[in-house]
Parts: structure tokens; C-alpha cells; sequence
């Protein structure tokens, strides 16, 4: 399927899913993550906030985990910027003051910003990803361009509700692939990247 045709069947699939639902697997993401990966090995993780009527993964069971476990790995999510087009990165501790922007995602405010060199590894929001480490965002490039700014030793982990798709038809060379993936399932990785 392209990129166009998966857009909408994965939105429709996931505004279908229950709060219960959502929240029963975002737990069993946050177990992936910290069972598969060397999490306390990081020195920086990024990582984006939910919007939660979009029924996007809560990715507040990750960062609450890091936090209760005490784990050295600092954490930074992302903020879009006025043009509409690009993110800034800023640091987030338990202290960190939040607004909601006009998406309903949160943001940091008076904290310091990170630049994308110092990420050692980036969850990556998703529609959709393919058995070849592909991925389908909500189309405004915003991760394309992010990833392309950080190290290439920086893992680039999607986050996904749904199984993988077997292949995404469009995909070109410009997209920027995962390294891995997790769902609730089960953690995909891609040799190939």
C-alpha cells in the first residue's frame, strides 16, 4: 500500500480503539522498550508526547518508568515551531513546567533546549511501518528532517500501536528508516538500515 492509501485506513483503526485499549498497550510499549533495550546506557532519549485525541501511544508510561526507576538517561521531547515546519528539542524532568500547544500536545516551556547531536536514541511517532523498517508519520516531513539533523549511531526506535504492514510501495530513498520498532507484541528491528 502507499503512503496515501495506509494515512487514513491507520487513523480510522485508531480512532477505533477504546482509551482502555490505548493505554493497555502503551503499557505493554513501555515493557518492550525497557526489557529489549539498554535504556540506563543512554545519556539522552528523546521522545515525543501523545496526543491523546488522536489515540496516539502514551508515551507518558516510558518516561514515568525512567523517572521511577531513577535512571540516569536524560530525556528531551520535541516542540514545533512557528513555521509550521521544524522542531526544537528541549529538556524534560519531572519539574518541567508544560503548556498544550493548539494540537493538544505537550510542551515544555523555560527549559534548556537539546541539540539532535546529543540524542543517543529517538522514539519516533508513527501511522504505519513496514517489515523493511519504513515508516508513515501524518505526512509534514517534520521526523524526516529531525532524524536527518542526529548522529547516525542514533537509534531510531518507531512506536506503533498496529503490526508492521509487509511493504509500504512509495517509500524512496529520501525517507529516513527505523532502526527498530516496538509494538505490543513484539520489537521488529531492521538489519537492513
Amino acid at each position: 500500500m502507499t503512503k496515501a492509501e495506509l494515512r487514513p485506513q491507520m487513523l480510522a483503526r485508531r480512532r477505533a480503539l477504546l482509551a482502555d485499549e490505548v493505554a493497555r498497550r502503551s503499557v505493554a510499549l513501555r515493557e518492550q522498550l525497557m526489557g529489549d533495550f539498554p535504556v540506563a546506557q543512554w545519556r539522552w532519549l528523546h521522545v515525543f508526547l501523545p496526543i491523546a485525541q488522536q489515540h496516539e501511544p502514551d508515551t507518558w508510561e516510558m518516561v514515568r518508568e525512567i523517572w521511577r526507576q531513577l535512571l540516569p538517561v536524560q530525556l528531551a521531547v520535541p516542540v514545533v515551531q512557528p513555521d509550521g515546519r521544524t522542531l526544537r528539542h528541549f529538556r524534560l524532568t519531572p519539574d518541567t513546567k508544560l503548556v498544550t500547544n493548539r494540537w493538544g500536545i505537550s510542551e515544555p516551556i523555560d527549559a534548556p533546549e537539546i541539540a539532535p547531536a546529543a540524542f543517543d536514541a529517538v522514539l519516533v511517532p508513527l501511522l504505519a511501518f513496514d517489515e523493511q523498517g519504513h515508516r508513515v508519520g501524518y505526512g509534514k516531513g517534520f521526523y524526516d528532517r529531525f532524524l536527518s539533523e542526529c548522529r547516525p549511531d542514533a537509534l531510531r526506535i518507531g512506536v506503533s500501536l498496529e503490526p508492521p504492514v509487509f511493504r509500504i510501495t512509495d517509500a524512496w530513498a529520501g525517507d529516513v528508516c527505523l532502526h527498530a520498532c516496538l509494538t505490543p507484541e513484539r520489537v521488529w528491528r531492521f538489519d537492513d538500515v
